[in-house]
């Protein structure tokens, strides 16, 4: 092979290096940049002149020097690979993204991929730096990831209410009944429903009494703590969920929503419809085999208010 061929072979060589569409960054021992290609230069704004035998952390400030120092040591050291996903860490290098006009994203997402450059001796005195763009695999998986968070929402969220649906709030039921077990912390349930419901659908129709239903749940949503848990588990019917609460604690929050209601009217095509509930309450115990045993001894709680007059708060305990 002669010169001139040797010559042509590294000038198109370089010419794939600097116009391939990944980043490729060179770095010794010392982090200093020793090949920075065009891709760097596009997305960064620092051209070949201005990086190369600079420190690539002093050049680049913001980026966890810690972090990429234990992978770079690691590679000079195991003369391996490694690798890092967007999943992992958004970007190494917070570049523009190509896509501002979408608005999708305001940076470029990437992986990065650290290979060591063995010597002629074997020994391994630089690594290279491949920054690969996946901003449009990331952001088809976001979207995709939100699509399933959205399609789970609303398979678990009642669709008059907002509440959860009687199947997750079930599962959380489930879910305090081992966190009690386990903690034991005292936990309530409150179950209630609207008093004379069959009336109010009669007599003003079921457009109104579902203007009742969403009525009472934002009374719920008000009255609730944030760490409270509320469905609506059926028809007028709705569950709460008090961690950390004693039989106390429930009849004050119950008190409250009871006196919310009573309080409360909605107007439906210009007539005022008063409503009230009836509220039962039990505690979660420790014999209990799973969290339904307790709902269903508030369940009974609540139709011992039904039969003593409805628009009053019992506990099991008073029920039994």
């Amino acid at each position: 092979m002669d010169s001139n061929t040797s010559v042509d072979e590294l000038h198109w060589m370089l010419g794939i290096l600097q116009n391939v569409d990944v980043g490729l960054v060179v770095l010794n021992r010392d982090s200093e940049i020793c090949l920075w290609n065009g891709f760097m230069d596009n997305h960064s704004g620092i051209n070949p002149g201005q990086a190369i035998g600079k420190n690539f952390f002093s050049l680049f400030p913001e980026v966890d020097e810690p972090w990429l120092k234990r992978k770079l040591d690691s590679v000079f050291l195991l003369n391996n690979r490694s690798f890092s996903t967007w999943q992992q860490r958004p970007y190494l290098l917070k570049f523009d993204s190509y896509r501002p006009i979408t608005g999708e994203s305001e940076w470029m997402y990437q992986n990065l991929t650290i290979i060591p450059l063995a010597s002629v001796t074997g020994k391994v005195e630089q690594v290279c730096l491949i920054l690969y763009d996946v901003t449009d695999v990331a952001l088809d998986e976001i979207a995709l990831q939100k699509a399933n968070e959205k399609l789970d929402l609303l398979g678990r969220t009642d669709g008059l209410t907002g509440l959860f649906n009687r199947r997750a709030w079930e599962e959380y039921l489930n879910t305090e009944f081992q966190r009690f077990k386990r903690s034991g912390h005292s936990s309530c349930l409150v179950m209630f429903d609207i008093d004379h419901f069959k009336k109010v659908n009669d007599t003003y129709g079921h457009q109104a009494g579902d203007e009742v239903i969403c009525e009472v749940a934002t009374l719920l949503q008000e009255v609730k703590r944030t760490t409270d848990c509320a469905g609506r588990y059926g028809g007028e019917e709705f569950a709460v969920i008090l961690p950390d609460t004693e039989l106390e604690g429930a009849q004050v929050f119950a008190e409250r929503m009871r006196a919310s209601v009573e309080g409360r009217a909605v107007v439906h095509d210009g007539q005022t419809i008063q409503f009230t509930i009836s509220l039962g309450i039990a505690m979660l115990q420790y014999g209990d085999n799973n969290g339904l045993e307790a709902l269903e001894r508030a369940d009974k709680a609540l139709y011992q208010s039904k039969e003593g007059g409805r628009n009053q708060v019992t506990t099991y305990d008073e029920a039994s």
